[in-house]
């Protein structure tokens, strides 16, 4: 004899027919409930519902970047951008908790970046009371960037700009004073970077190492930049690849007011051969070199297509590299430096 089955878990089966067992007949209305009651939300929830539930269960962050003028806060924006943060340049700080509120809510924002700083005046004395409301809506950290009083003289006559607390008062004494009136924040920071020895892109790496967040893909960004030879190399290129030897568009005269991501321009320049060969020869490269980059420990790297202006050969060249690199799952943006806007 076979064993019993469980009638709490298996239903019995329906009785045969034309069988007059005692079982009552449910209502067409009971079995529409009843149908309704066996699908759970889980099981009912799926496509675009599934998809956003599953985002509002990823981390989300804030980060409040501030500190002394000339310490690197730009540039160390641009690197929280470059990390998929949404980035904000000097948000009223009585602003802070409604952008946290949004950033909380949204479906597209999971990480934000926001700098706060000497700008904001006498309301810095508020900083405090608003960065502890501001983290009862998100988990916030607050970064703090400073140099030596020597590193940032030599910044500020190198780009010759004026300190932000005016242009009466001597750089020195400025930031003296600016010290003195960033300290709270500075006390009440989770990291405090001192930026004397770092450059511009040795910041920007730290930044992306310190708050990258790894997901099984690749932690690299590749910056696939276009420019003109006669504007100068990029300083900031890695590699750089003179695209000159293709047929220049701009011999023909429809396609001198267009760019190399018009149609015509693309298809003009695809159509010779040596076009294919490059594309081909220069995609494999990368594919070799990439994986190597990223394994020492490279986080950023910029490839830079030249041509003679930076309008048409360079431009199509360098949105073509990033599609195919962006296929093959890499974090890839382009930039066109000369490009007629």
């Amino acid at each position: 004899m076979p064993p019993r089955k469980d009638s709490r878990s298996v239903p019995a089966p329906p009785p045969p027919s034309g069988s007059k067992g005692n079982q009552r007949r449910r209502p067409a209305a009971d079995k529409k409930s009843a149908k309704s009651a066996d699908r759970t939300p889980a099981a009912s929830l799926t496509g675009a519902a599934a998809a956003a539930a599953a985002r509002a269960h990823e981390t989300r962050d804030l980060v409040v970047l501030t500190g002394l003028s000339g310490s690197g806060k730009a540039s160390a924006l641009k690197a929280f951008e470059d990390l998929g943060f949404y980035a904000v340049d000097n948000m009223p700080i009585a602003l802070m908790p409604r952008f946290a509120e949004l950033v909380a809510q949204s479906v597209e924002i999971r990480r934000a970046a926001l700098v706060v700083d000497v700008r904001e005046g006498q309301s810095l004395d508020q900083f405090a009371a608003i960065l502890k409301e501001v983290r009862e809506i998100l988990p916030t950290s607050v970064v703090y960037l400073e140099a030596s009083k020597p590193a940032l003289l030599r910044r500020f006559s190198e780009t010759r700009r004026p300190h932000p607390l005016g242009r009466e008062e001597m750089v020195a004494r400025a930031i003296q004073a600016e010290r003195k009136l960033l300290d709270p924040i500075r006390n009440v920071a989770d990291l405090i970077v001192d930026t004397s020895n770092f450059n511009v892109h040795e910041l920007r790496a730290y930044i992306q190492n310190k708050f990258r967040q790894d997901s099984g893909g690749s932690t690299l960004l590749v910056s696939s930049l276009s420019f003109g030879y006669k504007n100068g190399l990029p300083l900031e290129a890695d590699l750089v690849f003179d695209v000159r030897f293709l047929p220049n568009p701009h011999f023909v005269p429809e396609f001198r007011p267009l760019t190399g991501k018009d149609p015509e321009v693309i298809q003009y320049i695809l159509k010779f051969p040596q076009t294919k060969e490059f594309l081909e020869r220069v995609t494999e490269m990368l594919l070799f070199l990439l994986p190597h980059y990223i394994h020492e420990g490279k986080s950023y790297l910029t490839l830079a297509f030249g041509c003679t202006g930076g309008q048409h050969r360079s431009v199509m060249i360098a949105e073509e590299i990033a599609r195919r690199l962006s296929n093959q799952g890499y974090r890839v943006k382009t930039e066109h430096r000369d490009m007629p806007r």
